[in-house]
């Protein structure tokens, strides 16, 4: 924060312009004060290390650790028969859950 950077009327004219302020409905005062406050978290902030890479936040996922896509038998139609009485013509009979019981 040694060389201080203070918002001029021109920089500051055309924030007003990009935020459809007008100057007669804004404390110009107040806006550049807090403009300029901005403007030093940004002094502030760029006093930090940002080279390592952002993607070291994340665990990494590696395709040798991954489960194998191999083909298993499913369930047969008898065993889901004998999993439950509400199947009927290969489907799950399930509770209305549109129309009146709604």
């Amino acid at each position: 924060m040694a060389d201080k950077k203070i918002i001029d009327e021109k920089t500051l004219d055309a924030l007003l312009q990009l935020s459809r302020l007008s100057p007669e409905s804004t404390n110009m005062e107040v806006l550049k004060a807090q403009v300029n406050q901005i403007a030093e978290y940004f002094d502030i902030l760029s006093q930090y290390d940002d080279s390592e890479n952002p993607y070291d936040a994340y665990p990494s996922t590696k395709a040798e650790v991954l489960r194998d896509d191999s083909v298993v038998q499913g369930l047969e139609i008898p065993d889901v028969r004998k999993m439950t009485p509400e199947f009927m013509d290969g489907y799950f009979r399930v509770p209305k859950v549109l129309g009146e019981g709604a």
